[in-house]
């Protein structure tokens, strides 16, 4: 009953749901309905493990305060904290690889990988 009631809020409000459909799987999926799903599961996987991150790193799963405003807050805060530590990681490696004796297939392979 959950399932479906989360499915027809989510219609009602015009949230597009990922995922198996209800009822029996469908015997012939099309190549563009499966490189959609495809997709979508990239995205929910980079999501997913922006927030694994944030509980593991940055104390995601350690919210103990009263208000659903004060959580909010530091929920906003810490997913702030999250993306200025990553544009720290973009300078220093740009300011690593422009002031350093490092040949370009180097800093190409240093930049992809943050």
């Amino acid at each position: 009953m959950c399932r479906r009631a989360n499915r027809a809020y989510c219609k009602e409000k015009g949230i597009k749901m990922n995922g198996t459909a209800l009822g029996r799987l469908k015997k012939n999926v099309s190549a563009e309905e499966k490189r959609e799903a495809k997709e979508n599961e990239k995205i929910r996987n980079r999501v997913e493990g922006k927030l694994g991150e944030g509980k593991r790193r940055y104390g995601l799963n350690k919210i103990m305060t009263k208000l659903p405003s004060t959580s909010m807050t530091v929920i906003s805060l810490t997913f702030l904290i999250m993306h200025l530590s990553y544009l720290y990681r973009q300078v220093v490696v740009i300011f690593l690889c422009l002031f350093s004796e490092i040949n370009d297939h180097q800093k190409l392979t240093i930049t992809k990988d943050y």
